[in-house]
């Protein structure tokens, strides 16, 4: 790794660049940032995360569509709907998020709210005080979601689990937006069984690219192991709060390409 003290100073400045509510408007969490209610808040930002690969413009436009078939009130949708009324959702799609994969998200959300106040303790019930990263809580809500009895193999695709060693970059983000607070309100921590210290770095495309260029990352492969590495890295440079650097890696590989350094 380069010099930690030149890293930070470049991550600092980018972090403090675009976490930055002004930016909010073009990037799916504009979603979530649409409600005031908890539940609201959990639902759309856990869906719009699943569905978030493709051109930002698409994700937030399904996004969209996706709640207005829901009067714009997930929650309430989730809870009180009946079997019927899933047959609006028959012509939603959102790239390969097909029909099938939105009726069994519909299910598995009415019968999870149903029985839990938030969507938080799917995840914070399978961590440990010792458990230093949120991979067991990946691990068990991925068999959570897909512990119904007819629960579709192919959607397990859409919800990722470290153990097909995937990155989770979805989820990771989702929990992101979840856990991490500051002043600047992009994100939105509500939750507090979750430490940001514990999160790990959603990695894309763009995050790997500048992480490379920084020497933050070295594995060949895009996967778990990569995000363990890079995550681990960004922990040396800020031990509480690593993936706020995401703001940093994701900002410079979208907006500045290789003209930062």
């Amino acid at each position: 790794m380069q010099n930690k003290f030149q890293i930070k100073k470049i991550l600092d400045k980018y972090y403090k660049k675009y976490n930055n509510p002004d930016f909010i408007i073009n990037d799916p969490i504009s979603i979530p940032h649409r409600y005031s209610l908890k539940q609201d808040i959990e639902i759309t930002a856990f869906w719009t995360a699943v569905i978030a690969w493709g051109r930002r413009n698409m994700i937030i436009n399904n996004a969209t569509k996706l709640f207005e078939l829901m009067d714009n009130a997930p929650y309430d949708f989730i809870i009180n709907h009946e079997e019927k009324d899933r047959e609006i959702f028959l012509d939603f799609k959102h790239r390969t998020f097909q029909p099938v994969d939105t009726l069994y998200f519909l299910e598995f959300l009415q019968w999870y709210y149903r029985r839990n106040e938030s969507l938080e303790k799917a995840f914070s019930i399978h961590l440990k005080k010792e458990h230093k990263t949120i991979k067991n809580a990946l691990i068990g809500f991925h068999n959570l979601f897909f512990s119904l009895e007819n629960a579709p193999g192919r959607t397990k695709k859409h919800v990722a689990t470290p153990e097909r060693k995937s990155t989770c970059k979805r989820l990771n983000m989702f929990l992101r937006w979840m856990v991490r607070k500051d002043e600047k309100g992009v994100d939105f921590g509500l939750w507090t069984d979750i430490k940001s210290s514990q999160l790990m770095i959603p990695l894309d495309v763009h995050v790997d690219r500048i992480s490379r260029n920084l020497n933050l990352l070295t594995r060949k492969q895009r996967d778990w192991t990569a995000v363990e590495e890079l995550t681990s890295n960004l922990r040396e440079i800020d031990a509480e709060d690593p993936v706020k650097y995401d703001f940093a890696l994701f900002g410079i590989g979208v907006m500045e390409e290789k003209e930062f350094i």
